[in-house]
């Protein structure tokens, strides 16, 4: 399917993107919070993934929850305030190590499935991409190639891409995989000479407006390591 048919999946699947910034004296202990007591979360709903970003941000904590729809949601927030357990032993520390939290909505875009690495270790790269409006017909395709060309240069896998639904509109979010930030570096040098990459590149930012990126960690807890 093209990106350029509509801007989700054929199903009521979502991903709920939560943004966390962390008190810079208390993110060791945050982690140490959310590994210990995430499995009372996580047997409400299924989590993609919880990362600490290294670099692009400071003392930020990034994770994403799928939903089935919006009844599911609703269903797992009403469960989640009234299990004491979370509440009591998550929530109520936690929220004194948290300065600010931001949540989006997002869905994958047509033709990406969710990916895994290859194995455990390595880094994730976050990328944003706030795009011109007028939504995937509009800039669908171009984007789809230039994404293509870097998967086809073989050096970084492809994890997800998301197109936000809530939040900031016309945005895009790309998960990338990577060995070591060393081997990013050296990818993205060897894809910037790539002919292929320059050119879907160069077509695709006709329709951006800015970008931002951040190198992610993930926590002990994370389904994707």
């Amino acid at each position: 399917a093209s990106l350029a048919t509509g801007p989700r999946q054929n199903n009521g699947i979502f991903y709920e993107i939560r943004t966390y910034d962390i008190k810079p004296s208390r993110m060791k202990e945050f982690v140490e919070l959310v590994n210990k007591y995430f499995h009372l979360r996580t047997a409400h709903s299924e989590l993609v993934g919880f990362w600490t970003v290294e670099l692009g941000a400071m003392n930020k904590a990034v994770h994403v929850w799928k939903y089935d729809n919006f009844a599911h949601r609703a269903a797992v927030r009403k469960a989640l305030a009234n299990d004491k357990d979370w509440q009591g032993k998550f929530i109520s520390p936690a929220l004194t190590c948290i300065e600010k939290q931001h949540n989006e909505v997002a869905y994958l875009v047509p033709w990406c499935q969710l990916g895994k690495p290859s194995k455990e270790g390595g880094v994730y790269e976050w990328v944003t991409f706030q795009m011109k409006p007028g939504g995937p017909a509009l800039w669908g395709e171009s984007f789809q190639a230039a994404i293509n060309a870097h998967i086809n240069t073989g050096y970084t896998k492809l994890i997800g891409v998301f197109h936000t639904e809530y939040g900031l509109l016309n945005t895009v979010h790309v998960i990338w995989w990577n060995e070591s930030p060393d081997h990013r570096a050296a990818g993205r040098h060897s894809a910037h000479e790539d002919a292929r990459v320059v050119a879907a590149v160069r077509d695709s930012v006709r329709f951006l407006e800015s970008q931002h990126n951040m190198l992610m960690i993930p926590v002990a807890c994370s389904p994707l390591k």
